[in-house]
Parts: C-alpha cells; structure tokens; sequence
C-alpha cells in the first residue's frame, strides 16, 4: 500500500474527504517526526512504538574496491510492533 491507497483508505473508513485525510495523515507523520527528532518516543497502546537508537561509529567495507570504510555514529528511527498489530500479522496464528 502507498501513501495514496492509505489516504483513499481513510477517507472512506472515516467517511471524509480523500483532501482531510491526506491532511490528517501529513499531519501525523509531521508530529511523528518532530517528535522523534527530539528524542521523544511515541506510544500508540496495541499498535506500537516508535522510538530513537544511537547507532555507534564502526567500520565497514565498501563492496565495490573491498577497502575498509568509516561509518558515521548515526541516531535512527525505530518502531516495535505493539502485541495487536503483532496478532493481527502473524499468519501462522491464524491457521
């Protein structure tokens, strides 16, 4: 699903316009962002969590020369998976 199919998802499940609910959905990834990109963590109770990682300095190699690289420390995006989200998604559950 792109972004485009979930925008015509949520206007028809919540019986809007496709126009407020990309608004509505632009809205929630900008407050997502903003909050990651304070180090905050995000909790939506049954569907998960989105959080921020410190990923420290290492060294790599670079596939195409094989020669040794410095990877940057870098903070990264996280999200876990909250236990209904994990339900609904496990197939074998299901069975």
């Amino acid at each position: 699903m792109n972004k485009s199919e979930l925008i015509d998802a949520i206007a028809a499940d919540a019986g809007i316009s496709k126009a407020a609910a990309k608004k509505a959905l632009d809205s929630f990834t900008t407050n997502v962002t903003g909050a990651l990109s304070k180090g905050e963590k995000i909790s939506l109770v049954g569907f998960g969590t989105f959080s921020t990682s410190e990923r420290s300095a290492r060294n790599g190699i670079n596939p195409q020369t094989k020669k040794t690289i410095k990877i940057a420390a870098k903070t990264v995006a996280k999200f876990k998976a909250g236990s209904e989200l994990s339900a609904a998604v496990d197939v074998k559950k299901k069975k």
